[in-house]
């Protein structure tokens, strides 16, 4: 990695922990869900920057994907307005403090104590090749299994989650004319 990329490694990890903080200091679920995108961005920034920009751009695809269900849900579905309502995102403040404080400790001495074993072998030529290898080798009929389960689930979700369906003011007979529509309004009304 040249100098570009070492600055670059900085800028963005200091942009994900600024956003990350903001996080936690903003005062609405819409400003705190943008600064949330903002920082795992900047994440799928620098593990691209690392040499992994498969894992890179899945990370940001998934989390702007994310953010954006999550907003248009905040939108359609929070009594107050988008989101946009002050209210704090802090519960608990001493004992979150505590937890936060050891766990960084936690962290920072484990970098400093683990002995990090020296690279064996060369790097290699494709690194989004290898990591697929190593996600998917054995186990590719299980990933594309719990994909359609994923799919299957959210659609039932939804379909569970609906009153009524396309076909309900038809009732049992679905070639009657003209439809009783049981909740009113319909279309053409």
């Amino acid at each position: 990695m040249g100098t570009t990329g070492t600055v670059l490694l900085w800028v963005l990890g200091l942009l994900a922990l600024v956003s990350g903080v903001l996080v936690f200091t903003l005062d609405s679920m819409a400003r705190v869900t943008f600064a949330l995108l903002a920082s795992l961005v900047c994440v799928g920034g620098v593990v691209t920057v690392l040499g992994l920009p498969y894992l890179g751009v899945v990370i940001v695809l998934m989390m702007v994907m994310e953010m954006v269900i999550m907003a248009v849900f905040m939108i359609a579905y929070m009594m107050n307005p988008a989101g946009l309502m002050p209210m704090s995102m802090l519960h608990n403040k001493r004992g979150a403090s505590a937890v936060s404080g050891v766990v960084f400790a936690a962290l920072v001495a484990g970098i400093f104590l683990v002995p990090w074993p020296d690279r064996a072998g060369t790097r290699p030529a494709d690194t989004t090749f290898q990591v697929g290898m190593s996600l998917m080798k054995e186990q590719m009929l299980t990933m594309v299994t719990l994909g359609f389960v994923l799919l299957a689930t959210m659609v039932g979700a939804t379909v569970l989650a609906t009153q009524r369906g396309r076909y309900d003011r038809f009732g049992d007979d679905l070639g009657r004319r003209p439809a009783n529509d049981p909740a009113g309004g319909g279309v053409g009304r």
